[in-house]
C-alpha cells in the first residue's frame, strides 16, 4: 500500500500501516531486539536527570553525531539487517538517510513525552521516517501552537510493519508522544531513520 497523506494543516505527514508483511515484521522484531546494544540513558526533564522511560539504541555513518534532551550520542556501525531496512525505507520515501535512532519500549509503562525532531543538526524541514514494530501502540501528534492552528490532537494506531513518515513543516508546527497504556502489551520496536548533517 502507497503512502497515505493525513489531513493536518501545516503538516506533511503520511502512513503505509502494511509497509513490511506479518511474518518480515515478526523476524525482524525478534532479530533487533535480541541482537541490537540497548541502552537506557538519563536525560534532562525539567531541570531533573531521570531515566529514560525505554531503551534506546543510535546506529548510523560514522559522523552522524546527534544530540536530544542533554544526550551526546555516538554511531554504532550498521547491522546487515539495519542496512537493509535502510534501503528499503528510502526507497519509499524519497530521501536520503544517513543514522537511526531505536526505541524499545518493554510494556504499556515504557512511553516518550511530548517533543518534537527539531534539533538543528537535523535541518529546518527533516524527514523522519518510522518504521513500527511489535505491539500496536496509540501515537499522538498535537499542535505546538494551538491558537495558530485550532486543530485537536490526534491519535494513531500503529501496528507491527507500519511506516509512519514526517516532513516539509511538521516538525515546527507539531509535537508527537507515545504516552503510557494499562493494557497489557507485549513489546513495541520503533526505528526511526533521520538524516544527521554537521553543523
Amino acid at each position: 500500500m502507497p503512502l497515505t497523506l493525513l489531513p493536518l494543516p501545516h503538516a506533511e505527514v503520511l502512513l503505509d500501516p502494511d509497509f513490511l508483511p506479518p511474518a518480515a515484521a515478526g523476524a525482524l522484531l525478534t532479530e533487533l531486539t535480541t541482537t541490537i546494544n540497548w541502552r537506557q540513558e538519563p536525560i534532562k526533564l525539567f531541570g531533573k536527570e531521570v531515566m529514560q522511560p525505554r531503551l534506546t539504541a543510535w546506529y548510523g555513518d560514522p559522523d552522524a553525531r546527534y544530540s536530544y534532551s542533554g544526550i551526546s550520542l555516538t554511531p554504532q556501525p550498521w547491522t546487515p539487517a539495519l542496512q537493509l531496512l535502510r534501503e528499503q525505507v528510502q526507497q519509499v520515501a524519497g530521501a536520503p538517510f544517513n543514522s537511526v535512532l531505536l526505541n524499545l519500549y518493554r510494556s504499556g509503562q515504557d512511553s516518550m513525552g511530548w517533543h518534537a525532531d527539531d534539533e538543528p543538526e537535523l535541518g529546518p524541514a527533516p524527514v523522519i521516517a518510522s518504521l513500527s514494530l511489535g505491539a500496536t501502540r496509540r501515537f499522538r501528534l498535537r499542535p505546538r501552537h494551538p491558537q495558530q492552528l485550532l486543530h485537536e490532537a490526534v491519535s494513531l494506531a500503529l501496528p507491527a510493519g507500519s511506516l509512519l513518515l514526517m516532513r516539509g513543516p511538521t516538525q515546527r508546527h507539531w509535537l508527537h508522544s507515545i504516552p503510557k497504556t494499562t493494557a497489557l502489551l507485549g513489546p513495541r520496536l520503533n526505528l526511526t531513520f533521520r538524516l544527521v548533517t554537521s553543523q
